[in-house]
C-alpha cells in the first residue's frame, strides 16, 4: 500500500495545478463535437505523460537532461511555441447556435498540439524527474512497479475526467461566451508560462 499510496498522492499533487496541458484537454473536451473528437488530445496526452514517467522511473530522462544544452534548447522551442499556441487560442471562436464560425482542431491537431505542451514544457518535464524520478528511487522490483503504474493510472484517470468536465461545461455554456472567456483567460496564462520559460532562460545562461 505504501508504494501505492506514494504514487496516487505524488500523480496527483503533480498534475492538479493550472498549466498549458490541463487548459487545452479541458478546452478540446468543451468544444469537440461529440465528445470522442477529443478523444485523441486526451489520449496522446496521456500517452506522453506515460513516457515521460517511464523514462523518469527508469533514470534515462534524469541523463539526457543532464546537459545543459538539451535543457536551454527544450526553454527556447518551449518558449516559441507557447507564444503560437497562446496567439491560437486567443483568436479562435467557439460554438454558437446557427453559426459555423468554430474553430475545432483538427484529431491531428490535437495530437499534435497535447504532444507538443506535453514535451515541450520543461518545467513539467524536470517535476517528473526531480519528484517522480527521485522517490521511484525509494522502491525496488514488485514495489517500483506498483509506484509507476500508479503514478500512470492517476494520469489517464484525470486527462479524461479533465476533458468530462469541459464537456459538461460545453453543454451549459450554449452561446458560446463563457468557453470564449476561458479561452481568453488561457491564452493569457499561456503568454505568461511563456515569458516565464524565456526568464528562466536568460537566468541559467547568466
Amino acid at each position: 500500500m505504501e508504494p501505492f499510496l506514494h504514487g496516487l498522492i505524488l500523480a496527483f499533487g503533480l498534475i492538479l495545478p493550472l498549466g498549458v496541458q490541463n487548459i487545452f484537454i479541458f478546452t478540446q473536451g468543451a468544444i469537440q463535437k461529440p465528445f470522442i473528437k477529443a478523444l485523441p488530445a486526451v489520449v496522446t496526452a496521456g500517452v506522453c505523460d506515460t513516457l515521460l514517467i517511464s523514462l523518469a522511473v527508469t533514470g534515462v530522462s534524469l541523463l539526457v537532461l543532464g546537459f545543459d544544452v538539451l535543457r536551454n534548447l527544450l526553454y527556447v522551442v518551449g518558449f516559441f511555441f507557447l507564444l503560437y499556441m497562446g496567439w491560437t487560442m486567443w483568436k479562435s471562436k467557439i460554438n454558437v447556435p446557427n453559426q459555423n464560425t468554430t474553430v475545432r482542431f483538427s484529431a491531428k491537431r490535437q495530437i499534435v498540439f497535447a504532444a507538443s505542451v506535453s514535451l515541450l514544457n520543461p518545467h513539467a518535464i524536470l517535476d517528473t524527474i526531480g519528484v517522480i524520478g527521485t522517490s521511484s528511487l525509494s522502491y525496488i522490483d514488485f514495489e517500483k512497479w506498483v509506484f509507476t503504474i500508479t503514478c500512470i493510472v492517476v494520469s489517464w484517470l484525470w486527462f479524461f475526467g479533465l476533458a468530462i468536465l469541459g464537456r459538461q461545461v460545453g453543454k451549459v455554456d450554449v452561446n458560446g461566451q463563457l468557453l470564449g472567456r476561458i479561452n481568453k483567460i488561457s491564452a493569457i496564462v499561456i503568454w505568461g508560462m511563456a515569458l516565464y520559460f524565456a526568464y528562466t532562460f536568460l537566468v541559467t545562461i547568466n
